[in-house]
């Protein structure tokens, strides 16, 4: 089955889990970005354990900034390439809107993690790289 069929059952299944999911996502991410390190790691433990979560929920009118955070918490995700891919994407679309993205960049990075899970460099090398 299709990653976008997968995705479309959670609209089609009963209790409005779409939005539900949406919800813990948010408040993930405003603890994600208010809390320090002890809780950031946290949260990324919990994307990396939660892999349908993470793959299946997401803001799809979310700010630059948010898709960012959102980025940092997967921390990696289960590739590294589709991360930087899913980066360059986000990056392409602020900069078009006139974002001037290196300062998000910047301010984000130092909240993601230095661990460089799969040998391209940590999230918070691949933000800078592209910060720049």
């Amino acid at each position: 089955m299709e990653l976008e069929e997968r995705v479309a059952r959670l609209d089609t299944a009963g209790g409005k889990p779409r939005e539900e999911a949406q919800q813990v996502l948010r408040a993930l991410l405003k603890h994600y970005e208010r809390g320090d390190d002890e809780a950031r790691a946290a949260i990324r433990a919990l994307f990396d354990r939660y892999p349908t979560f993470t793959w299946a929920t997401h803001l799809p009118r979310a700010s630059f900034r948010t898709r960012l955070l959102h980025l940092s918490a997967c921390d990696h995700g289960r590739d590294t390439r589709d991360e930087i891919l899913r980066l360059n994407d986000i990056c392409t679309e602020a900069r078009a809107a006139g974002v001037d993205i290196g300062p998000l960049l910047r301010e984000v990075a130092e909240l993601s993690s230095t661990v460089d899970k799969y040998g391209m460099g940590s999230m918070r090398d691949i933000l800078l790289r592209s910060a720049e």
